[in-house]
């Protein structure tokens, strides 16, 4: 049976239980992000398998099931969120395992297993398939209930198969290794080792619909090894070399702080405490902080921004991708004042953390107030209309209307004139800009 539990920060879990074996997916809406803990009751161990950074949902329901975190397992170095391992080998004592093609690559202490080696749980078994092509170091993990020569019950594949899709090849190329080299290794890894799987098999990937590891993922969270092979675009027949042109061509600009948060998760980094309480700041105290470089990130929503707004704010929405957006829109390192609704100020800082933004400085105190007894200090936004945008187009000279969307969606039509630049390049893109047009 499998029950599904929402909760209210953007995650939901989906949980089986069939003895001895404990399997659980939590799925991170806003970062489209899948992690796993498998365990044998009968045995009281359990690994998880790429963690997000706030751990305590794993700690929780290992507690409840009477289980021990002995391995946290990374897929690969990710680059679209901080994984959590740091922080669960510092809670737990577990081991930080990866594959062989990752050794000597990391900053701290690590277990590196190889092609075909099993973790054992008790009856529960984990095997290792070495499948790169997302990455050199990418690996799958084959979950059997019944033993090692057991009929294999689900893999998790980490960002080399999604449902619907297959990891991108093209997130290296800045570092060296080109998306041709890897699109051939991940041929190679679908088809001579996943799919070699039988096809009752269930899939569970990191990474669902919305994530920038893929082109076209599913909203789905789960899948069998039968249907990706029916219905998944990239695994259709083809020869190595018609894979490659497709698995490469139309992949959206990758967001700006994926190579800082692919190295960061190889590094010895600080470790994220959520309980940690946010600094309550004056109106002053952020203006200064301003002024010496800060960025103020409002994670109101756009219609209250719009009435009211420190001068020189950014505006990203806690709803729906806020980490992901202010990635893209900032160096990472950025100090970061926060400007939110009552309440919301823990967790605007646990979903930075959650890619590696951890220089929140604070967050202003009774925005509301602030903002009323120091209007010198506030801005207002006009939003436009259709019709009032038209207008303006044809009647301010040189006008330059930038689109910030991705090329699917672009795809579907701009305004004429309109500059397309990706929101993920726009920050590298402004100093071609000419600010006084």
């Amino acid at each position: 049976m499998s029950l599904v539990y929402t909760y209210p920060i953007g995650y939901h879990k989906v949980r089986q239980r069939s003895q001895p074996m404990f399997f659980q997916q939590y799925y991170l809406e806003c970062l489209s992000h899948a992690s796993y803990m498998v365990g044998d009751t009968s045995t009281g161990r359990a690994a998880v398998v790429d963690p997000q950074r706030d751990i305590q949902q794993y700690l929780d329901d290992a507690r409840e099931n009477g289980l021990t975190i002995t391995k946290v397992i990374e897929t690969h170095f990710h680059a679209d969120f901080l994984s959590g391992h740091l922080e669960l080998a510092e809670a737990t004592g577990a081991a930080i395992v990866y594959g062989r093609a990752a050794e000597g690559r990391v900053e701290f202490l690590a277990e590196y297993v190889d092609h075909g080696s099993h973790i054992s749980l008790g009856t529960v078994d984990l095997e290792i398939l070495e499948t790169p092509g997302h990455t050199p170091e990418s690996i799958s993990v084959v979950v059997r209930e019944d033993g090692p020569t057991g009929t294999p019950h689900a893999v998790l594949t980490g960002d080399t198969l999604f449902i619907g899709d297959v990891g991108r090849p093209d997130l290296l190329v800045s570092v060296g290794v080109t998306a041709d080299d890897l699109a051939h290794q991940l041929y190679a890894s679908l088809h001579t080792k996943l799919l070699t799987l039988p096809d009752s098999t269930l899939v569970y990937p990191a990474h669902g619909a919305g994530s920038s590891c893929g082109k076209q993922l599913s909203t789905e969270t789960v899948s069998t090894i039968g249907e990706q092979r029916r219905t998944n675009y990239a695994l259709a027949p083809m020869v190595v070399d018609d894979f490659v042109e497709i698995v490469t061509e139309g992949q959206n600009v990758a967001p700006l702080y994926f190579p800082f948060a692919a190295n960061r998760n190889r590094q010895a980094r600080p470790l994220h405490d959520d309980d940690a309480p946010v600094i309550e700041l004056t109106l002053n105290e952020v203006l200064t902080l301003q002024k010496n470089g800060a960025v103020i990130i409002d994670s109101r929503d756009d219609l209250a921004f719009a009435v009211g707004h420190i001068r020189g704010s950014v505006n990203v929405g806690l709803g729906g991708r806020f980490a992901e957006y202010v990635g893209e829109i900032m160096q990472p390192g950025t100090s970061i004042v926060l400007v939110t609704d009552p309440g919301k100020e823990q967790e605007s800082r646990t979903r930075l953390a959650r890619i590696g933004f951890d220089n929140v400085l604070g967050a202003l105190r009774d925005p509301i107030a602030s903002m009323m007894e120091n209007p010198g200090s506030v801005d207002k936004l006009s939003r436009l209309s259709v019709e009032a945008l038209a207008e303006r187009m044809a009647s301010v000279r040189d006008l330059v209307v930038i689109d910030v969307r991705n090329g699917g969606e672009t795809a579907l039509g701009m305004l004429p004139g309109a500059r397309n630049i990706a929101l993920p390049a726009l920050l590298n893109t402004l100093p071609e800009l000419d600010v006084n047009v």
